[in-house]
């Protein structure tokens, strides 16, 4: 089962509302997928910093002084917003493998969510309401943003097995489907050094692209290799800094609507999704062709 959604806005003055049509969305597909959630909001870029989204089992413990320690590990002006057991931490662009370095030292129970200059992730256990409130989605404003919420089939139900999952600068991926070649695309990525947490299919899927990416692909690009390179059933929707993209496996059996205004792309596992988006009655409205990819980009 499980539901995807995820909204790319054209027009800026529906940034503001962002987190909230994003909710919503990802609200109405809770019966897709009761046991977790989560969600990735790219916001506005800020000059020459970069974020580093943290989750902790122990929130009260863990970013307890932690600003303080990691300032005298070195990573000088960095600060810390916690967000009930996540927290984002910011610090100069250029310090994020310092910064990762001196959380695995400092709070080795920490795992980090997501990095990029512009992408924050959240995602726990539980409905996709009760998440989504826990971390306070629909104040957040943003750019575009996707979210998912999880039936396990593939592993067991942890924060660290829900949705979206990121392995590289500002890039995430949802996923409905099943990888039948993951094992052996776990492997071959290891060996290139991209770093994975979890037995999740869909996290190799997003180490893949990540791969792709790293040899000088767009998402559109990484996109349409990802066709010849995996086996199974998918459905992928994918952010990067500035860009969007959706594809489904050659058989596309799981579902997918997607819209289409001059004010947003929306996507949804259900056209239900989308049904309160801004303007919907004059979308252009379709389901996305097997084996296509869709890419929109800022």
């Amino acid at each position: 089962m499980c539901g995807i959604v995820g909204l790319f806005l054209k027009d800026k003055s529906l940034e503001p509302q962002l987190g909230t049509l994003l909710s919503e969305m990802l609200v109405t597909m809770t019966d897709r997928g009761p046991d977790s959630a989560g969600i990735a909001i790219y916001g506005a870029d800020q000059n020459n910093l970069a974020k580093l989204t943290i989750q902790s089992p122990d929130p009260e413990t863990d970013f307890a002084g932690l600003t303080d320690e990691l300032r005298a590990a070195g990573i000088s002006n960095a600060s810390i917003l916690p967000k009930s057991t996540h927290a984002v931490i910011t610090v100069a662009a250029d310090q994020i493998d310092a910064t990762r370095k001196a959380l695995g030292e400092l709070r080795p129970n920490v795992r980090v969510m997501g990095t990029g200059s512009v992408m924050e992730i959240y995602k726990e256990v539980g409905l996709p309401k009760d998440v989504l409130e826990r971390f306070k989605i629909s104040d957040m404003s943003g750019t575009h943003g996707i979210g998912h919420t999880r039936m396990a089939t593939e592993s067991a139900v942890t924060t660290l097995g829900a949705h979206p999952f990121s392995t590289g600068l500002d890039q995430c991926l949802v996923h409905n489907g099943s990888l039948s070649n993951h094992n052996n695309l776990r492997r071959e990525l290891s060996h290139q050094g991209i770093h994975m947490e979890t037995e999740n299919d869909s996290e190799v899927a997003a180490a893949y692209l990540t791969g792709e990416m790293d040899k000088g692909k767009n998402l559109g690009e990484a996109l349409t290799s990802a066709l010849d390179d995996l086996d199974g059933f998918f459905t992928f929707v994918v952010g990067t800094k500035s860009g969007f993209g959706v594809v489904r496996d050659p058989i596309a059996c799981k579902p997918a609507v997607m819209a289409e205004t001059d004010a947003y792309v929306a996507f949804g596992s259900e056209y239900r999704a989308l049904v309160n988006l801004p303007g919907i009655e004059d979308a252009r409205v379709w389901e996305p062709e097997p084996a296509t990819v869709y890419f929109w980009e800022h």
